[in-house]
């Protein structure tokens, strides 16, 4: 099976800056994302977990792109420019992808 070098862009941002974030990706030019509930975690401020709230306002969304290494500039500089003023974290790996058509 061939594979073919892809980039993971991966942003974990404040729930209520979902649709902010998606919108602009989609406005980029992202071909697809996909959205996972962030449950809890560790950070700076020590660890948190979204039981026992009423809403998912107070909670985290992860974002996920596989793009092609020319796409990932502007995906950071869309992510960038909605993360920086709110909590949040955006990260860029290697990986490699089976069907690089849907990328």
């Amino acid at each position: 099976m061939n594979v073919h070098k892809a980039k993971r862009v991966e942003i974990i941002i404040e729930a209520p800056m979902k649709s902010r974030l998606t919108k602009a990706l989609d406005a980029g030019g992202v071909s697809g994302y996909t959205l996972l509930p962030v449950l809890g975690g560790s950070g700076r401020s020590g660890p948190w977990t979204v039981d026992g709230q009423i809403s998912s306002a107070g909670g985290m969304v992860h974002v996920l792109c596989i793009v092609r290494e020319e796409n990932v500039d502007p995906i950071l500089d869309i992510a960038f420019s909605i993360v920086e003023k709110h909590l949040g974290i955006v990260s860029v790996s290697d990986c490699d992808i089976v069907r690089p058509e849907r990328f």
